[in-house]
C-alpha cells in the first residue's frame, strides 16, 4: 500500500473532508495545496449523472477557455492542396500531407497533442485508429476536429489558444485541464466558468435527474478538493 509524503499530507489538512468549497475557494484552496516545484496543472473531474452505455446520454464537445491552459499546443493537420496550405500559413506545426506521414504514425509517431483533418482526408486518417484512438488523438467531427478546409485557420488557432474537449469516459466522469498553478486565480475562475458552460450547453435530451452529482478539483499530485455542485452550475464568470 503505498503511502503519501509530508507535503501531501500537510496539504490534506488544509481541506475539509466532506466539505463542498464555492469555486473561487476552492481554486484559491487549489493553488495554496499545490506541492509539485514544476508549474502544476489543475485538473477538473465532474461525476455525470448519466449512463454512459446509453447512445443518447453520451457528452462530448469542446470549449475555448479564455485564458488557455498555459502551455504549448503541438497540432497536426491531415490536409493535402490548398488546405495544406491554409494550415501551414495559420501555424500548425506538422502538416500530414502524404503517405509517408501516414507511415510514420502508423510506426508509432505520436509527437503532438491534437490532430485536426480535413473530411477529404479521413479515409487516410482512419487507417490510424489504432495508433491514434487509444490516445485520443483521432479527428472527430464531434470533437470538431474535421473541418472543412476554410475553417482549418480557425481551428488551429482556437486550438493554440486553449481549446479543449471534454467526453464521458466508461466510469460516467469527465476530466478535463483548465490551467496552471501559476494563473491568476481569477483567471482559472473564468476558464472553470466557461468549461461548466460549455458542459451545460451539452447537456443531452435524455439525462434525466441530476446532470452533474459531484465536483472535484486538484493540481497534479494535489489533494482534492470538493466543489458545491449546484454552485458551479450558476456561476458568472464576470463575478
Amino acid at each position: 500500500m503505498s503511502k503519501h509524503g509530508k507535503k501531501y499530507l500537510a496539504a490534506r489538512e488544509k481541506v475539509v473532508a466532506g466539505h463542498a468549497y464555492s469555486p473561487k475557494e476552492a481554486i484559491d484552496l487549489v493553488k495554496e495545496t499545490s506541492i509539485t516545484k514544476f508549474d502544476a496543472t489543475v485538473e477538473v473531474h465532474l461525476r455525470m449523472g448519466l449512463d454512459p452505455r446509453q447512445a443518447d446520454q453520451q457528452v462530448r464537445d469542446v470549449v475555448v477557455l479564455p485564458h488557455g491552459l498555459g502551455k504549448t499546443v503541438r497540432v497536426l493537420v491531415f490536409a493535402q492542396g490548398e488546405g495544406a496550405r491554409l494550415a501551414e500559413e495559420a501555424g500548425a506545426d506538422y502538416v500530414a500531407d502524404t503517405d509517408e506521414w501516414i507511415k510514420k504514425i502508423q510506426n508509432g509517431w505520436t509527437d503532438f497533442d491534437v490532430a485536426i483533418a480535413t473530411p477529404d482526408m479521413m479515409g487516410k486518417a482512419g487507417r490510424l485508429g489504432r495508433v491514434l484512438g487509444p490516445r485520443g488523438l483521432m479527428p472527430n467531427p464531434k470533437a470538431g476536429t474535421v473541418v472543412q478546409a476554410a475553417e482549418l485557420p480557425r481551428v488551429i488557432e482556437e486550438t493554440k489558444a486553449g481549446r479543449v474537449e471534454f467526453r464521458l469516459d466508461k466510469t460516467a466522469n469527465l476530466h478535463v485541464a483548465i490551467g496552471k498553478t501559476s494563473f491568476d486565480a481569477q483567471k482559472l475562475f473564468e476558464n472553470f466558468a466557461a468549461l461548466m458552460d460549455g458542459i451545460k450547453k451539452a447537456r443531452p435530451a435524455a439525462a434525466k435527474g441530476t446532470y452533474v452529482r459531484r465536483i472535484t478539483i486538484t493540481s497534479t499530485m494535489g489533494p482534492g478538493i470538493k466543489i458545491d455542485s449546484f454552485g458551479a452550475q450558476n456561476i458568472d464568470s464576470a463575478s
